[in-house]
């Protein structure tokens, strides 16, 4: 299927990667872009009980199955679609269902850890992170997972403290080097999506 370019966009919880991963989306096309969040790769903690599961560190590399999600990404850029797990945050458990997604010219991954792994940070060909304050990421936060993931304030806040914030200090963060491009404001940054979007063309056409 000729030349694939492969996006990663990376950046803390809350800083609004969903919000430049969909300009993106928006500005090349849906039909050209195959959409892939990382956190669909949760690992399926259904063989532990409930209680245990909710204590688990989510914010490590290691909670996510990156291997399977490189898997992927050299299978979409073969020209082959592959089957992505729908995972409940809920429950912290993957469904039995799966989202088929058909291989495109361009793959958009987005996630926190995406910087973090070398077998996948080696995966893309622009690298994109999302940085905002942290007081603002963790008020998006609070309201998502009280919103969309049913928790309470109370727990998302000892999650913050507990795993959240020391992660991204440990993890995150330092994956920011790693980075082609830094993104100030997020989604709101037209001049940084306008320069991300006519990269994205030109590496498709050759004209690097």
């Amino acid at each position: 299927m000729g030349k694939v370019v492969c996006i990663g966009v990376a950046g803390g919880t809350g800083s609004g990667k969903t919000t430049v991963a969909e300009a993106i989306v928006s500005r090349i096309g849906p039909h050209r872009i195959a959409y892939i969040q990382h956190d669909s790769y949760y690992r399926d903690l259904s063989h532990l009980p409930p209680e245990e599961r909710i204590r688990r560190n989510f914010d490590h590399p290691d909670a996510l199955e990156s291997e399977l999600l490189v898997t992927h990404l050299l299978a979409l850029k073969r020209g082959e679609a592959v089957e992505i797990p729908v995972y409940d945050f809920t429950t912290h458990v993957r469904t039995a269902t799966t989202r088929r997604v058909e291989p495109r010219k361009v793959i958009l991954v987005e996630g926190i850890l995406i910087f973090a792994e070398k077998a996948l940070r080696e995966q893309f060909d622009i690298r994109i992170f999302v940085d905002t304050d942290a007081d603002l990421r963790f008020i998006r936060r609070l309201r998502r997972d009280i919103a969309e993931r049913g928790r309470t304030v109370e727990s998302v806040i000892s999650q913050y403290l507990d795993t959240v914030r020391p992660m991204h200090l440990e993890f995150v963060e330092p994956s920011k080097r790693w980075a082609d491009v830094i993104i100030p404001e997020g989604g709101f940054n037209t001049v940084a999506l306008d320069m991300v979007c006519a990269r994205v063309e030109a590496l498709l056409t050759g004209s690097q």
